[in-house]
C-alpha cells in the first residue's frame, strides 16, 4: 500500500507534464505576427486557425472520453501528444492557410482534445481525498504551457531562428515531454483509495453523489444544465476580454503590453486552477466558483476604469486571468463530485462543451462590441453582467443528491 501511495505522485506529475506541452496552443499569438509578415494575411484570417483549433479541441475531447475505458488513458495521451506534437512541426511548412488551417486548427487541435481529457479523469481517480487541488495542479500546468513556451518563442527563438525552425524545434520537444507524460499516466486500481482515508471525511460542502451517474442520467437532471450555462457565461466573459487585453493596453498606452498579457495572464491562470482548486476541497466547488465570478464582474470594470495605469494594468490582467483559470479547476472537480468517476470521461466532456462554444464565440462578440461602438467600454461591462449570469445559474446549481432528497 506504502508503494501505491507514492505511485500516485506519477501521474499527477505525467499529467502535469502533459498539459504543460498542451497549454502552450494559446501561444498561438506570438505566431501571428510573423506569419502575417510572411504571407501577407489580415487578422481575420489567421484568428480562424486559433477558433478551428478550439472548437476541434472541445469535439475531441468528448469523443476521447467515451475511448477511455476501451484504448486505455496511456494510449490516448500518447496519441494526443503525437499529434498535437505533429500539428506544431507540420505549421513549419505552412505556405497557404489552408496548410496552417490543418496543421495547427484541426492537428493540434485535436491532439489538444485527447490529451486534455485525460489527466483530469486519472488524477481525479488517485486523490479523491484532494480532487480539488490535484486537478488544479494539472490543469494548472496547461495554463503554465503559454507562460513558458510563449515568451521563449517571442523573445528568443523566433527572434533569432524564425518561426519556421521555432516550430519545429517546439514540435520534437513537446513530443518528447508528452510521451514522457503519458508514461507517467497509470491509472489508478479500482476503488483505490488513501491508506488511512474514506468518503465520510470529506467537509459537507464538497459530498458528492454515492452513486456512479451515466451521461443519460446526468442530462436528465436540472444541475447539469445550470452548470452548463454557469461554464458557458463565465467562460465567454473571461475568454471574451482576454482576447481584447493587449488591444485595450496597446491603445491605453502600456509598454510591452502582450509581454505583459503572456506572463502575468499565464501566472493568474496557473495560480487560479491551483489555489482556487485547493480552496473548493475546503470551503466547496459551487461556493468558491460564486466567490470569483463576484470577483470577476468587479475585477473586470475596474480594470477598464484603471487600466491606463501598467501596475492596475497588470494586477487587472492578473485577477481577470486567476478567476477564468478558477472554472477550468473547479468545474471538472465539481462534475466528479456530482456526478462519479466511472463516466467522467464522457460527463464532464459534455460540460466542456461551453467552453468550446464559449471560446468559440466569445472573442467575436468582445470585438464585435468594440466595432460597433468604438472603444472596450461594453466588451468590459458586457463581461461583467455576463458573470453574474453565472452567478445566478450557480446559485440555481445543487448537488444531485439535493435534488432527489
Amino acid at each position: 500500500m506504502a508503494e501505491t501511495r507514492a505511485n500516485r505522485w506519477k501521474p499527477l506529475v505525467g499529467g502535469t507534464l502533459l498539459n504543460v506541452v498542451l497549454g502552450t496552443f494559446y501561444s498561438w499569438s506570438v505566431f501571428v505576427l510573423p506569419l502575417e509578415q510572411e504571407f501577407g494575411w489580415v487578422r481575420q484570417q489567421t484568428s480562424w486557425v486559433f477558433s478551428i483549433g478550439i472548437l476541434t479541441m472541445a469535439v475531441t475531447f468528448v469523443i476521447a472520453g467515451r475511448l477511455h475505458a476501451t484504448v486505455g488513458f496511456r494510449t490516448l495521451a500518447a496519441i494526443g501528444g503525437i499529434l498535437f506534437s505533429l500539428g506544431f512541426f507540420l505549421s513549419s511548412y505552412t505556405s497557404s492557410l489552408t496548410v496552417l488551417y490543418l496543421a495547427y486548427g484541426l492537428l493540434a487541435g485535436a491532439g489538444n482534445g485527447i490529451g486534455y481529457s485525460i489527466a483530469t479523469p486519472v488524477v481525479t481517480k488517485w486523490f479523491p481525498d484532494k480532487r480539488g487541488l490535484a486537478i488544479g495542479i494539472a490543469v494548472g500546468g496547461y495554463g503554465a504551457g503559454s507562460g513558458i513556451f510563449g515568451p521563449i518563442a517571442a523573445e528568443l527563438l523566433i527572434p533569432s531562428v524564425g518561426w519556421q525552425s521555432t516550430f519545429r524545434i517546439y514540435g520534437v520537444m513537446f513530443l518528447v515531454i508528452a510521451l514522457i507524460g503519458a508514461w507517467l499516466l497509470k491509472p489508478a486500481p479500482d476503488g483505490y483509495a488513501p491508506a488511512g482515508w474514506d468518503q465520510t471525511q470529506i467537509k459537507a460542502a464538497v459530498a458528492r453523489v454515492g452513486a456512479e451517474t451515466t451521461p443519460a442520467e446526468m442530462l436528465r437532471g436540472s444541475s447539469f444544465y445550470f452548470l452548463f450555462l454557469a461554464f458557458f457565461f463565465g467562460a465567454i466573459a473571461g475568454l471574451g476580454l482576454i482576447s481584447q487585453l493587449v488591444p485595450f493596453g496597446t491603445e491605453a498606452g502600456i509598454g510591452s503590453v502582450a509581454l505583459i498579457g503572456l506572463v502575468v495572464g499565464a501566472i493568474g491562470n496557473t495560480t487560479g486552477r491551483v489555489l482556487s482548486g485547493a480552496m473548493s476541497d475546503n470551503l466547496g466547488r459551487l461556493n468558491v466558483l460564486r466567490l470569483m465570478v463576484v470577483v470577476s464582474a468587479v475585477a473586470m470594470p475596474a480594470l477598464y476604469l484603471l487600466g491606463s495605469n501598467v501596475l492596475f494594468f497588470s494586477v487587472g490582467v492578473f485577477a481577470v486571468y486567476y478567476c477564468y483559470g478558477t472554472l477550468l479547476a473547479v468545474f471538472a472537480a465539481t462534475s466528479a463530485d456530482f456526478y462519479g468517476t466511472k463516466h467522467f470521461g464522457v460527463n464532464y466532456g459534455l460540460l466542456f462543451l461551453a467552453w468550446g462554444i464559449a471560446a468559440v464565440a466569445g472573442s467575436q462578440l468582445a470585438g464585435l462590441a468594440y466595432d460597433t461602438f468604438g472603444n472596450y467600454q461594453y466588451a468590459f461591462f458586457g463581461a461583467a453582467v455576463l458573470s453574474i449570469l453565472s452567478l445566478l445559474c450557480l446559485l440555481a446549481a445543487k448537488n444531485p443528491t439535493a435534488e432527489t432528497a
